[in-house]
């Protein structure tokens, strides 16, 4: 789409800057529309009618009559007076020249503080330097991109400008809508937010660059689906830790820090666990067959209110273990060393307990609705189950 500056003919003042499509018949109808009058002819600055719209160029500017004469636009013999839309400027920005047009400057953003300054003559008081060039106190790198998205309309940033410094300066001259592409550049050119998992080639790096005595902090970290089977990552934090689908199995997990963190469907089998710490964890689904929760410095796991439903536990050594208020619905923990493990409040819905070794272990409260206790190595008394 192309813009022009009108002006009735015979003035340089009061004009209207208009968009030109379709044909000259449509031309002659925004003219009348913007200037009040009954256009028809439309002339250029040397006073040449144009009657094909094909002929007007961007940034033109036009003199509209309701007759079929040209009048020169009114000249009282003042050399200032003379300046229209299509004088020469000349501009020190920040110390460097550059020269454009008046309607450069006025027609593209009508509304910026550029056009303000420029349309009229002295209106803003704008200083000049000893050669005449208006003086603008603004970084000459980022108003050269300005300049030419008024010239043509297209952001080009050369290579080595910030487009943040090209933003800043587009939204102190008031161009909205260069300011609006540079926000656009400048989110797409933005790194996306990594939250793709560590591999286990990562993690390794950090874990060779730490002492088996320094706390190593991965909470909240994304391990979704890793293989960290076999590492030693005893006293690890891994609080809320995504860990869903990963694989540990024989890894050592010694006193690690697990609460909260999203174990589903993870496999630990074979892990030693020993004093690990898994308040309110989500291991539901989980694999944990043959694992040793029981320290010999009589530190015990903690499992408090967390969400184990479905997992497979048989085989595992859990002597002391808490799994007060935890959820077991539906899990396997045939064969599995509970004695005196603390199962107060414990939902074991449907559990496979069979084969298992309940001495001393606190039941009072626990849901064993369904449960299975065949085998049992000890006999189960009633006064440690309430339900």
């Amino acid at each position: 789409m192309k813009r022009v500056t009108l002006f009735l003919s015979g003035t340089s003042t009061n004009g209207k800057v208009a968009a030109v499509f379709g044909s000259m018949e449509d031309f002659l109808g925004v003219a009348s529309s913007k200037l009040g009058i009954r256009a028809s002819s439309v002339y250029n600055g040397n006073g040449g009618l144009i009657d094909d719209v094909s002929l007007i160029r961007d940034d033109d500017v036009l003199y509209i009559s309701n007759s079929d004469t040209f009048e020169d636009p009114e000249n009282d013999g003042d050399p200032e007076k003379t300046q229209t839309h299509t004088d020469w400027l000349t501009l020190n920005v920040g110390g460097r020249r550059f020269t454009t047009t008046r309607s450069t400057l006025v027609s593209k953003e009508p509304e910026s503080m550029l056009a303000h300054m420029f349309r009229e003559k002295d209106v803003w008081g704008n200083k000049r330097d000893s050669e005449g060039a208006y003086l603008i106190d603004r970084s000459p790198d980022y108003f050269e991109p300005i300049l030419n998205f008024l010239r043509h309309g297209q952001l080009i940033i050369n290579e080595g400008i910030n487009p943040l410094g090209v933003l800043e300066e587009a939204r102190f001259f008031g161009i909205e809508e260069l300011a609006e592409q540079l926000e656009t550049l400048i989110k797409l050119s933005q790194p996306p937010d990594d939250h793709s998992p560590l591999t286990r080639k990562e993690f390794t790096r950090f874990l060779l660059a730490t002492t088996t005595k320094a706390e190593l902090r991965c909470q909240g970290l994304n391990f979704s689906g890793a293989d960290l089977s076999r590492l030693d990552l005893r006293y690890i934090n891994f609080k809320m830790a995504n860990l869903r689908g990963t694989n540990l199995s024989h890894a050592n997990l010694s006193g690690a820090n697990l609460e909260r963190a999203d174990l589903s469907v993870a496999c630990l089998d074979a892990a030693n666990l020993q004093g690990v710490k898994m308040l309110c964890t989500n291991a539901e689904g989980a694999s944990l067959r043959g694992c040793n929760f029981e320290d010999p410095a009589g530190i015990k796991a903690n499992l408090e209110g967390a969400n184990l439903k479905g997992v497979d536990m048989e085989g595992s050594q859990m002597t002391g273990i808490n799994l007060r208020v935890a959820t077991l619905k539906n899990a396997k923990l045939k064969n599995c060393n509970l004695r005196g493990a603390t199962l107060a409040g414990t939902d074991l819905e449907n559990c496979d307990l069979s084969g298992c070794d309940l001495q001393e272990a606190n039941l009072r409260g626990s849901n064993v609705k369904g449960a299975i206790f065949e085998e049992m190595l000890t006999p189960l008394h009633m006064s440690q189950s309430v339900r």
